[in-house]
């Protein structure tokens, strides 16, 4: 059922089997399993999550090239929901762990926000990530590039900018390394740091050994037309033609939720054994808020395996079911045969 302020006080009492923090790839493939194993799950989806912003799903194999993440996603929440899942759009701000149960303390709306506190037996972590872009003034200049031809994950996308001239976008010295792994798909490479920081003289001698120019001025626009980018305009004047670019200026992780539980972390990942299990023995984690690649197909795969470790759990924990009729027809006398 789709849960909005008029109708989650019916569920704010329910016991659920699992709540999904996040409705992306990952948490909808978990959501379809759990409900497909009998169990009863409450998807809580913040919305525009990475997989929204996936213009075109060119890797996943099964879809048409031009699918679009949200559309994957708006089937996905239908799916779930006409298997009897429910789905609520909210920000999950905690989770408790009680004991046998969880609380998860969600606020419910921009404006005339609500608070509801729902419970579970297990908590699937599937609230993923977001990637910097670069701030400018208009920020929709960067939207209409985002996802088409400028993007951020190099293992999704590296094919895209096969050979064509490409710009790196960057945030630190650090991250300008990355140039030196995009020349696997293309050499025809461009820095730009956006005035966000120092490069050194060994980065910039690096640079000018590969052939790489180095732009340090701030950015002022994306040039292009229908998504298709062809060049940067910076502060002083100077254009850059382009087709592509990749930006790596980080990403924030959606974790906040759970700073009061004791679990395991490398950096801003959650270490999970292979069924996606954390250290918490009720606690999953998926995507690209675990260790491993950041890829919609993992989300996909990590989902059926948590969905199908906590029905194990379940499963062997609840008396097996008896067909009653038949043993209660076993214990009737049998009747006695006349010679």
């Amino acid at each position: 059922m789709k849960l909005s302020k008029n109708n989650l006080h019916e569920h704010q009492h329910r016991l659920y089997d699992a709540i999904i923090v996040g409705g992306g790839a990952g948490g909808l493939s978990a959501a379809l399993y759990l409900q497909r194993y009998n169990l009863s799950c409450l998807v809580i989806e913040k919305g525009k999550g990475r997989s929204f912003w996936m213009q075109d799903l060119r890797n996943y194999l099964g879809l048409h090239e031009n699918t679009p993440g949200r559309e994957l996603l708006r089937h996905g929440q239908e799916r779930v929901v006409d298997l009897g899942a429910d789905h609520l759009r909210g920000f999950v701000e905690q989770v408790t762990d009680e004991g046998d149960t969880f609380s998860v303390r969600v606020k419910v709306g921009k404006t005339n926000s609500i608070y509801p506190t729902f419970r579970a037996k297990y908590i699937v972590a599937a609230s993923g990530l977001i990637d910097h872009l670069p701030q400018l003034e208009n920020m929709q200049n960067v939207f209409d590039y985002a996802g088409y031809t400028l993007h951020v994950c190099m293992i999704c996308d590296g094919y895209e900018m096969n050979n064509k001239p490409c710009g790196l976008f960057v945030n630190s010295e650090k991250n300008i390394n990355s140039a030196f792994v995009m020349n696997w798909f293309t050499p025809y490479i461009s820095v730009f740091t956006h005035g966000l920081c120092e490069v050194g003289e060994e980065m910039r001698n690096k640079l000018k050994e590969h052939g790489y120019p180095l732009y340090e001025q701030p950015i002022k626009k994306f040039l292009g037309h229908n998504h298709e980018l062809s060049g940067v305009e910076l502060e002083d004047g100077t254009v850059v033609d382009l087709e592509t670019g990749l930006v790596a200026m980080g990403s924030q992780h959606h974790s906040h939720y759970l700073s009061e539980l004791d679990l395991q972390w490398k950096g801003g990942n959650l270490i999970t054994d292979s069924m996606c299990r954390t250290s918490h023995p009720r606690i999953f984690a998926l995507g690209d808020l675990k260790e491993g690649l950041n890829q919609v197909s993992i989300a996909v795969a990590d989902g059926t395996l948590a969905a199908t470790a906590i029905w194990r759990d379940i499963r062997r924990a609840s008396p097996p079911r008896k067909w009653e009729e038949n043993l209660a027809q076993s214990t009737v006398e049998p009747v006695g045969v006349v010679s």
